[in-house]
């Protein structure tokens, strides 16, 4: 009889484990393409997890009551704040992009709920943890073969950086770091079977090669703050500890060569040496590191420590942890300097942009520079100018164009913070910071009150989220699914360790129940559908730029019904103007425009390019007119700036030209 509840509840616990198991392969491919950026691979996962919500919640019994109260908090107000972000459709400049923004907010209110919503023993919340972060490898595994197998490596680089497979240096590091503090974690677990603990920490030093690869210095500052966390706030710190010192010995022995590879970027025959110096390092010590790491997990898992001997050798972990940190700032304030006059360079050259780069220099040592501290202006700007609503969901571009500085073009703020801040107001600030702050409790409570192996899995899958939330406050994560989702997933899955609330507590009214049943019913058809849609929309987009010079046709055909199908968005009607002027049809592409504005009053790349085919045609008045306005909401842009002047001079304007400006000037900046 005893073995009977026993079984059941493994039983249980592993068909519980299976919706999150597959949610995990849709991560996997979101980190394999492109960080889960674009529109087009981002939205059918969407629409496959909220279905994976919907499947499981009719399936498995749900005891919403007996979830901890900071756990059922952080549910609510997240659901909150969807609801907030779609409600800013409703005043935003840019409809159609506050619709993306928030659906892919619902994405991470979806997973989070998928992950947080069922109660986990520790072994299967390991095991959740183990296979995402050992996915997370193995696509680290494969985008490092590739590049040492590339014939043009340098077409994997961004100015000297490792940009794939996110196609953006800074998501590729962030995708690694954050399953690096799960896998140190995990390797120093006698739990853990001991030959898979090699596996953690030979994969530990792998991911952190390649986030080195990425030059990112956000990911730089984020890991010294997630290293202060998980050796201050989460239990096991000194299994922890003893694990990390072979890892980051490792990481420290092979880190100079993978450094070497931004310095060789000028000489492509030097590069491949480089490349192949990097990656040799990377696989042989991340190799050490797994031997190392299995020969110590073998030798824990046969014998026991007497207490006296355990707290010696937590004695002498702490002393020599002790001493490092002692080595590490001497050793820090020799190289560098005083850290209050670094801190004091490091916030002159953030405030002043980006300085002249040496090709040979690492990014590490180029300062902070950027035009962040420009975004981030703006950003407050808008916030002051809007402090309650905000301006809407991912609304930020057109703004930026008109009150930014730099010659950048950014879309996001480039903060998580100032996001929220700038574009849902007060209102949806305080509805987040309400959910993660319940969800941070729920975390809390798990570290505390759970058996003492949930407790450490708990602190392993906060520190992934962790360390997305430190580095995304300086860059534009919430846009890329490949690290929101896994970071809301692994919040949740920490938040699902908690111990449940006591039965006697529980407020078991069916009215409960039903008003759940009632609301998923009429909810989850809309939320589906404004999945569907956008997500139907774009597949017709793309095809319609693929086929547009050898069926312009089909390619009109298609656009037509993306702009159906995603009627809030001014993006169908952009390309089918542009289309249309490549193929010298100015009366189509004047409507195309025509119907941009009608979306969003203040594109400027549709008053451009109204203004020059009315210059074409010799209307000067309407040309001056939309061409002033084209300048005013784009002032610092060179392209509209010539076409202004050449309108208000009387000369007729080149439609085919100015285009070929404008692609010869986006391809010059780049994504």
């Amino acid at each position: 009889m005893n073995g009977v509840p026993s079984s059941w509840a493994r039983g249980r616990s592993l068909l519980l484990a299976l919706p999150l198991l597959l949610a995990l392969v849709v991560f996997t491919v979101w980190t394999a393409s492109e960080g889960g950026y674009p529109a087009s691979v981002w939205y059918p996962g969407a629409v496959f997890l909220l279905g994976l919500l919907v499947v499981t919640i009719a399936a498995l019994p749900l005891r919403f009551a007996e979830l901890p109260r900071s756990t059922r908090t952080a549910i609510v107000a997240f659901a909150a704040f969807t609801t907030w972000s779609y409600l800013s459709i409703t005043w935003a400049d840019d409809p159609g992009e506050a619709w993306n923004g928030a659906n892919r907010t619902l994405l991470y209110a979806v997973v989070f709920a998928l992950f947080a919503l069922w109660p986990r023993r520790s072994g299967t919340a390991a095991a959740v943890l183990g296979a995402w972060t050992l996915a997370v490898m193995a696509v680290g595994f494969v985008t490092l073969a590739g590049l040492a197998r590339s014939a043009t490596p340098l077409d994997l680089f961004v100015d000297g950086r490792l940009g794939e497979p996110a196609g953006y240096p800074n998501a590729a590091a962030a995708a690694w770091s954050m399953a690096l503090w799960p896998a140190v974690v995990l390797a120093g677990r006698r739990e853990v079977a001991w030959w898979l603990r090699g596996v953690f920490g030979g994969s530990a030093v792998l991911l952190a090669e390649l986030a080195v690869l990425g030059q990112s210095r956000g990911a730089v500052i984020a890991a010294g703050i997630c290293l202060v966390l998980v050796f201050t706030l989460f239990p096991g710190r000194v299994r922890t500890f003893a694990v990390a010192l072979p890892i980051g010995a490792a990481i420290a022995l092979a880190t100079p060569d993978v450094l070497d590879v931004r310095s060789s970027v000028g000489s492509r025959h030097g590069v491949a040496a480089a490349i192949d110096a990097a990656t040799s390092a990377t696989m042989l010590f991340a190799l050490l590191a797994a031997i190392v790491v299995t020969l110590g997990a073998l030798l824990d898992s046969r014998s026991e420590p007497s207490p006296s001997t355990a707290r010696a050798v937590h004695r002498a972990i702490g002393a020599a942890g002790l001493l490092g940190a002692a080595g590490l700032v001497a050793a820090a304030v020799i190289a560098f300097g005083s850290p209050i006059d670094r801190l004091a360079d490091g916030w002159d050259s953030f405030r002043q942009g980006y300085a002249t780069s040496d090709p040979e220099q690492s990014r590490f040592a180029s300062g902070l520079g950027s035009n962040r501290y420009d975004f981030y202006r703006v950003s407050l700007m808008l916030f002051e100018d809007h402090p309650v609503l905000g301006v809407g969901a991912d609304n930020f571009a057109q703004d930026y164009l008109v009150m930014g500085r730099s010659a950048e073009t950014p879309r996001y703020p480039h903060s998580l913070e100032l996001r929220t801040l700038a574009q849902t107001g007060i209102v949806g600030a305080a509805l987040l910071a309400l959910a993660l702050g319940a969800a941070a409790l729920a975390v809390a409570r798990a570290t505390r009150r759970a058996p003492p192996f949930g407790g450490v899995v708990a602190g392993a899958a906060a520190m992934a989220f962790a360390y997305w939330a430190v580095h995304g406050s300086a860059d534009w994560f919430w846009e890329f699914a490949g690290l929101g989702a896994p970071a809301f997933a692994m919040l949740g899955l920490a938040c699902a360790i908690a111990p449940p609330m006591p039965v006697g507590k529980v407020d078991r009214g069916r009215w409960r129940a039903r008003l759940t049943a009632v609301a998923l019913v009429v909810a989850v058809p809309a939320l589906a559908a404004s999945l569907i849609a956008p997500w139907l929309a774009e597949r017709h987009v793309k095809r319609a730029v693929r086929v547009w010079r050898h069926n312009p046709a089909e390619a009109f055909g298609r656009l037509e019904k993306a702009a159906a199908l995603n009627p809030l968005s001014a993006r169908p009607a952009s390309i089918s103007g542009s289309i249309a002027l490549r193929l010298g049809d100015s009366d189509r592409a004047e409507r195309d425009f025509g119907r941009v504005l009608a979306r969003v009053p203040r594109d400027a790349y549709a008053m451009l390019e109204l203004g020059a085919i009315a210059s074409s045609r010799g209307r000067r008045a309407r040309a001056r007119k939309l061409l002033a306005e084209a300048l005013e909401r784009n002032p610092r842009d060179p392209v509209t700036r010539g076409a202004y002047e050449r309108a208000v001079a009387g000369e007729r304007i080149d439609v085919a030209a100015l285009n070929r400006a404008i692609f010869e000037q986006a391809s010059r900046i780049g994504r």
